[in-house]
C-alpha cells in the first residue's frame, strides 16, 4: 500500500514513517497542504493521512479541493484539533476518518486497512489469487497452503498487485512504490523482485506487458 503523509512535525512524520515501513508501507511525505495537492493529483496514493495545523494553514481547504477534483483517495486525518466543530466539518467536507493525536501505529495501521477494506468493498484483509493468500493483517503469504518467505518490497510489491487484480501497473508506478521519491533503491530492480516472487508462487502470476509494465493474472490462462 502507497501512502501519502502530511505532516509538518518531521519527528513525528519520520517516528510514523518508520512504524509503517516495518508493516510493509510505503509512505511518501510532504508538509503542507499545497504539496499534498499537487501530489494527490499527480501520483496513485491509496491512502492520505492528513494532519489539519499545516504551515499553510487549516488543511479543511485540502480535504474539499481533493474533493472538487474527483480525487477519491480515502483520507485518515490525523491531528490534535479536539474541537467538535472541526471533526465534524473534516467529515462533512469529504475525510472518512479522523484520529486524535497521540495514536499508536497500531491503531493507525488498523485504521488503514479498514479504510482500504471500504474503499474496495471487500469484508477482510485476506487477499487471495491463483492459490496465493496473503493476510495483511498478519503480514503474512501463503502459495498452495505453505507458507513462502518475502523479503520487505517483495511483500509491497506482491500486495499492490493482489490489490489490484488484472489492472497493469507500470514499470514507473512499481519503481516508485519500491523506493519512494528518495529514489533510495536496493541493488535489485523490479524485474529481480518479480523475478523471486514468481519463483515462490508461480509464473503465471504476473504477466509481463512488454513497453508498459507488469500485470497480476487473477486466473489461470489456458
Amino acid at each position: 500500500m502507497r501512502l501519502l503523509l502530511v505532516e509538518d512535525d518531521s519527528l513525528l512524520a519520520q517516528g510514523l514513517i518508520t512504524a509503517l515501513s516495518r508493516m510493509h508501507y510505503r509512505t511518501e511525505h510532504c508538509i503542507t497542504g499545497s504539496q499534498a495537492i499537487v501530489a494527490a493529483t499527480s501520483s496513485g496514493f491509496d491512502v492520505i493521512i492528513l494532519d489539519l495545523g499545516l504551515p499553510d494553514g487549516l488543511a479543511l481547504h485540502v480535504i474539499k479541493t481533493l474533493r472538487a477534483k474527483k480525487v477519491t483517495t480515502p483520507i485518515l486525518v490525523l491531528t490534535a484539533w479536539d474541537h467538535l466543530e472541526t471533526k465534524v466539518e473534516a467529515l462533512n467536507a469529504g475525510a472518512d476518518d479522523y484520529v486524535l493525536k497521540p495514536c499508536d501505529s497500531r491503531e493507525i495501521e488498523a485504521r488503514l486497512r479498514v479504510l482500504l477494506r471500504r474503499y474496495q468493498q471487500r469484508q477482510q484483509d485476506i487477499l487471495t489469487c491463483q492459490e496465493v493468500e496473503m493476510n495483511m493483517q498478519q503480514h503474512l503469504c501463503r502459495y498452495q497452503g505453505r507458507d513462502i518467505v518475502l523479503t520487505s518490497r517483495e511483500f509491497l510489491i506482491l500486495k499492490e498487485f493482489m490489490l489490484h487484480p488484472d489492472k497493469i501497473l507500470s514499470r514507473q508506478y512499481l519503481d516508485e512504490l519500491s523506493s519512494g521519491w528518495t529514489g533510495e533503491t536496493e541493488s535489485n530492480s523490479i524485474e529481480v523482485h518479480i523475478h523471486n516472487i514468481r519463483k515462490k508462487t508461480t509464473a503465471s502470476l504476473i504477466k509481463t506487458v512488454r513497453g508498459v509494465g507488469y500485470m497480476l493474472v487473477s486466473h489461470r490462462e489456458n
